[in-house]
């Protein structure tokens, strides 16, 4: 029997998420909030909690649009029972999901170490031939 019910608090995640999703979209009027999107929800097995994980696509705003979220959850809460049809709605719990700063963070690491590690002239073309060369030209 626990598998089945793991099985249904993944569907009400996956119908919570895109319901979510576009309740914030068009009904949160909040000033505080920005742009957002849903990475995930994580629904508990007695369906009583949901993890929100949201990504602020501006940094600097993270911190108010989750407050500005906190504040909304019971008003989301309310609509999602509207729409959702499962006798009790999971209290709303939203956490900031970094992941696509900390890859942007890292994008811009790599960048820069491997502008440190530049060769100069052509690039490092010389140092690693494709499989189309027969390294003759390192030979000559």
């Amino acid at each position: 029997m626990a598998p089945r019910e793991f099985k249904r608090s993944e569907r009400v995640a996956g119908q919570m998420r895109r319901e979510l999703a576009t309740l914030i979209q068009r009904e949160v009027d909040d000033p505080e909030l920005g742009f957002v999107g849903l990475s995930d929800v994580e629904v508990t097995r007695d369906l009583a909690h949901a993890k929100v994980y949201v990504t602020v696509f501006e940094a600097e705003k993270a911190e108010a649009s989750i407050k500005a979220l906190k504040r909304a959850a019971g008003f989301l809460r309310m609509r999602l029972g509207q729409e959702m049809r499962i006798r009790s709605v999971p209290e709303l719990h939203f956490h900031h999901d970094a992941s696509v700063e900390t890859g942007l963070a890292m994008d811009a690491l790599i960048e820069k170490a491997v502008a440190a590690d530049g060769v100069p002239g052509d690039g490092d073309h010389d140092d690693h031939p494709d499989d189309s060369d027969n390294g003759d030209e390192k030979d000559a």
